[in-house]
């Protein structure tokens, strides 16, 4: 098994290499399209109001030759679209007409980087440094929403937040700072975009920047680009993106920008010698452009107040759950820290800084280093944390000693797509009150990414391999690299019709890397999938149906023990051209436990071999539609009993900017040694008047910890960078055994807070 599973990704690797080097040389030779940016004359201003009506749009040469990605790739749109671009020496400016049947306009969602499947939308892409990998995301609505984000170019996958085609990796958690205005038009509706060049990093030596536009309408489920518009391509792939052209003398000022904030407010827990406390403090964040193209930022007494608290999840599996960032610190610029993303190694995961069980660290200090020098894309933090000391409820009073933390990355560009990297991360921690302190964790390694759009032809085709290794956590104990290292190689090809991955990874005994994030260690683990995605020109209700396999074969490291066996087939996948869709799918699994573990109280899954079957059935309305709903439904063998699952989202829209939802996950578990529930409940409401104000409300409750939590949170853009929070937190334990019919709940905590920052732009 293992020599076929090199030999097959070792003849791979040779196939993509070639594939790489056709590519890099073919792209030199392609004639780019290109649209002309104009240059307003000085002293022209504009009224930014979305309704272009000022002089210069009239003069401005604009672009409309759009294609359809979807429903018929190459196809004419069904509606308008024009766009220009201008631009004086501080703003990017973009203009566009969105022709449309005003009545059949969608636009629900106005709270700042909403996701929006529910609503008709234009998106744009700036690629600052035309490198084809790296660049910027827009998109804007007919009701004003503002989202935006950072393309990384570290992974690809289907669509995306892009809609439609294959697209590079991209987080939304960016907050540049621009403004748009739209307005409604007989004709449809108007749109007027101003984005200040200090918000952008990109190379003053070049006067061209790599650019794209999409559109969509909802109603239809049509998407339309003007590049880029081939399903295997896609907006979020810059590397197809057109040329924007006669970009000259743009000033970023002093580089400079000051943001100090101020928070104060009231916690309130009844356990606590002090029940009530009134913390307040006064945060300073400076940043400052090093090069047009390269970022550096301080923070001192950084403070997450306004952010959300983590969602629950059920997890019945003997394996920690992995919660994403959500601190805007760490997830600007986060993309160059990505590390062999595909094949799970994640030596640095920035929630193991500032977070212990949950609970806020305070961080001391941070600086950041990111951007790009050259060929190089590099990525610095270096940040303290102080002590603390708070209650955990399996491990009672708890004290976080002060660390430090270094991570730093550099990645190479080579070829068309394609870049190899390096990582390095170190955790230092003080002695606590006895006198111990952990070894000195260190992690260091090194990954390749290759990418290829012209594989056999027009395909896409990628290959992702690394070496990871961390220090030894037990000096006194001789251990091998093999024990302290992870190391694989993956092959993808995300394409439209014909898709799959083959991947084989390697994870030693005490792969521990201490910035983080590893769920098992001591496996190896070869996977294929294949998967076929037709689109029936014969069923004209049918937009594409799916079909795919996937085995999974998982040894342990040393002993060759099979620890994992699986089969997962989707039988059968549709999706509508109304924008429902349904799937059914087969899991057949073998897995070795090799020591029980207690999966819920008092009941224990003993160590043995288990062979289970899981048949599942989700689905999901269209976005768009007023109360859409997702669910699915599962019944499978849960080791030696059975389990009954339940999961899905219920989401009305009475009215733009209003939404309330519903979210149940519901488990019945039949084992010999008992059963249990475990079911998770949620209610979230979220009301935006406008773009600049949304409030946020959930209630949580899961029947495991029996613990009912509520947060709310209002959001006021004073202006692009200045924001205003008010936010409230209410926890309760419940000490019956269920909240409907044996209700006891007791307060944990309480609290409020306010919070304000503004920018200063020098």
């Amino acid at each position: 098994m293992k020599r076929t599973a090199l030999l097959a990704v070792t003849t791979g690797c040779l196939a993509l290499s070639c594939a790489a080097s056709i590519a890099a040389q073919q792209s030199d030779e392609d004639e780019l399209p290109a649209l002309e940016a104009y240059r307003l004359p000085e002293g022209v201003s504009i009224d930014l109001d979305g309704r272009i009506v000022e002089e210069f749009w009239s003069i401005a040469v604009p672009i409309s030759d759009f294609t359809q990605q979807e429903p018929v790739e190459g196809g004419q749109p069904s509606e308008r679209t024009e766009v220009w671009v201008a631009y004086d020496q501080d703003n990017l400016y973009i203009g566009a007409i969105i022709y449309d049947d005003p009545e059949g306009i969608l636009a629900f969602q106005r709270e700042r980087d909403a996701f929006l499947s529910t609503d008709d939308r234009f998106m744009w892409i700036l690629d600052t440094f035309q490198d084809g990998r790296t660049g910027y995301s827009f998109e804007i609505n007919a009701a004003g929403l503002m989202g935006d984000g950072l393309m990384s170019g570290s992974s690809s996958g289907r669509g995306g937040s892009g809609g439609g085609g294959f697209g590079g990796g991209s987080s939304k958690a960016w907050d540049g700072i621009w403004e748009a205005r739209t307005a409604r038009r007989p004709d449809g509706w108007s749109a007027e975009v101003r984005i200040p060049f200090r918000t952008l990093n990109f190379d003053p030596g070049s006067d061209t920047w790599g650019i794209n536009f999409q559109r969509t309408i909802r109603r239809r489920n049509e998407e339309i680009l003007w590049r880029g518009w081939r399903r295997n391509e896609g907006l979020r792939r810059p590397v197809y993106a057109g040329e924007l052209r006669g970009l000259q003398g743009m000033s970023q000022g002093l580089g400079l920008e000051a943001v100090p904030s101020s928070i104060m407010g009231w916690r309130n827990v009844p356990t606590n010698t002090t029940p009530t406390t009134y913390p307040g403090d006064i945060s300073l964040d400076l940043n400052y452009s090093i090069t047009s193209s390269l970022r550096a930022s301080f923070s001192v007494n950084t403070d997450f107040a306004e952010v959300e608290s983590d969602s629950r999840r059920v997890n019945l599996t003997r394996f920690p759950t992995r919660f994403p960032e959500q601190r805007d610190f760490f997830l600007e610029g986060s993309g160059v820290f990505s590390f062999a993303p595909r094949s799970g190694p994640q030596p640095f995961f920035s929630r193991q800084i500032g977070l212990k069980s949950g609970q806020q660290v305070p961080i001391d200090y941070g600086t950041r280093v990111t951007g790009q020098v050259g060929a190089y894309e590099v990525g610095f933090y270096q940040i303290g944390t102080g002590e603390q000391t708070f209650f955990d409820e399996r491990d009672g009073d708890t004290t976080v000693p002060t660390e430090r933390f270094t991570a730093a990355r550099v990645k190479r560009r080579i070829f068309e797509q394609s870049s190899i990297g390096a990582i390095y991360t170190r955790r230092a921690t003080s002695p606590d009150e006895s006198g111990f302190a952990p070894e000195l964790g260190q992690t260091a390694g090194v990954d390749l990414q290759m990418a290829s759009r012209h594989f056999m032809g027009n395909n896409n085709a990628e290959l992702e391999a690394f070496v990871v290794w961390n220090s030894n956590p037990n000096p006194s104990e001789e251990r091998s690299l093999g024990d302290l290292s992870a190391r694989g190689v993956r092959l993808n090809f995300p394409n439209d019709v014909w898709s799959g991955h083959l991947s084989y990874r390697e994870f030693g005994d005490d792969y521990r890397p201490t910035m983080g994030f590893v769920t098992r260690n001591s496996f190896r683990r070869f996977e294929p999938r294949i998967g076929y995605a037709p689109r029936p020109e014969s069923i004209d209700w049918i937009r594409s149906l799916n079909f795919s396999a996937q085995f999974r074969n998982q040894t342990e490291l040393g002993t060759g023990i099979l620890e994992e066996r699986e089969w997962d087939f989707t039988v059968l996948g549709l999706r509508f051209e109304s924008g429902d869709n349904v799937t059914f799918t087969a899991k057949h699994t073998y897995e070795y436990l090799d020591f029980g573990y207690e999966v819920s109280d008092g009941i224990a899954i003993e160590a043995g071999d288990y062979t289970n079957w899981e048949y599942s059935i989700r689905g999901g309305t269209a976005g768009q539609r007023r109360v859409s709903i997702y669910g699915g439904l599962n019944r499978s063998g849960f080791w030696s009993g059975t389990r009954t699952g339940f999961g899905g989202r219920i989401t009305f829209r009475p009215n733009p900017g209003v939404s309330v939802g519903t979210n149940l996950q519901i488990n019945k578990v039949s084992l010999p040694q008992g059963s249990f529930d475990a079911n998770l409940y949620e209610f979230e409401t979220d009301w935006s008047p406008n773009p600049w104000i949304s409030t946020t409300g959930q209630l949580r409750y899961d029947d495991q910890t029996q613990l009912v939590g509520f947060f709310g949170r209002i959001r006021w853009i004073l202006k692009p960078g200045n924001d205003l929070y008010f936010v409230y937190t209410h926890n309760w334990q419940n000490l019956g055994s269920n909240l409907l019919d044996d209700r006891d709940l007791i307060r944990l905590s309480r609290g409020g807070s306010v919070k304000m920052n503004y920018v200063y732009r020098f």
